[in-house]
């Protein structure tokens, strides 16, 4: 059966069939190349340790052992989709021979550097414009993120390393091609990189519901937009190294927005007050 890993719980996505004969041909997902193959447990756990995004992991049915449970906490959180199989279909998917019970698959995407993002402002003679998300889970939500910098101008995408998505198969189908176009950066320490990026004349709007109303923020200019968690929002961390701290009015009886939602409307008020100015 498989598992999809989102925040601190794997969840039950699809129950395989038992198969009375051996598979005669590979799924789709089994004759990706063999450079985005790994095989055995610790080519998968320094993967893990390296940043490297796991889109696809599969796992000998039955085994539950410490290394196998250690690579399983590590990828909480990351948007992994992990199945448990039988022996035999890991013989079949193996190149090596050595599987040791667990084979996993990395995104073919590979991500750009701060520097890109400038470069891309410079281009378009804009100021830049860049997205900044905090632990950002869900790989639909990241998608969708994406397509909607894409969309509304964005010069860019920032991400942490850790307890956050990376870009996963899931992410490029949901981003509907913007992936293509929209730099996508991972660093380790998000508010660090904050600090680094206003020495560059960057300003911060952080997205909070006890912040100011947006129409009311200047929110013009060299700007970073900063999403939070979707369920806890920005880090306290992140939060005190943001420049504005801005909300969406809420009109109806629900108080919270999906992430990638709350990040549309915020960009457009961003592309709003460009365009008036």
């Amino acid at each position: 059966m498989g598992y999809e890993i989102f925040g601190n719980d794997i969840t039950e996505i699809k129950a395989e069939p038992a198969k009375s004969a051996p598979q005669t041909q590979a799924p789709e997902e089994e004759t990706i190349a063999q450079n985005n193959r790994l095989e055995g447990r610790n080519a998968v756990l320094e993967a893990i340790k390296a940043g490297r995004t796991i889109d696809k992991v599969y796992i000998q049915d039955g085994l539950r052992d410490g290394a196998i449970s250690n690579i399983l906490s590590k990828l909480r959180g990351t948007g992994a989709s992990v199945s448990f199989v039988k022996k035999q279909r890991l013989d079949m998917m193996s190149e090596t021979g050595h599987h040791q019970g667990i084979i996993a698959m990395t995104t073919s995407y590979e991500y750009s550097e701060l520097e890109d993002i400038f470069v891309l402002a410079k281009k378009r003679g804009e100021p830049p414009f860049i997205i900044i998300l905090d632990e950002i889970e869900d790989p639909h939500n990241l998608g969708a993120i994406i397509r909607t910098a894409n969309i509304s101008g964005a010069h860019g995408v920032i991400i942490p390393k850790h307890r956050a998505t990376g870009l996963t198969a899931t992410v490029v189908r949901a981003s509907a091609g913007a992936i293509n176009f929209t730099p996508v950066v991972k660093v380790t320490n998000i508010a660090k990189t904050i600090e680094e990026l206003k020495l560059r004349g960057l300003w911060f709007a952080c997205a909070d519901m006890e912040g100011e109303v947006m129409y009311k923020c200047n929110l013009t200019g060299a700007i970073g937009l900063v999403v939070g968690n979707e369920g806890s929002g920005v880090s306290r961390l992140v939060k005190e190294k943001c420049d504005y701290i801005v909300s969406i009015p809420m009109m109806g009886q629900i108080e919270s927005l999906n992430a990638s939602v709350a990040t549309g409307i915020l960009a457009y008020e961003i592309v709003r007050q460009r365009l008036s100015k």
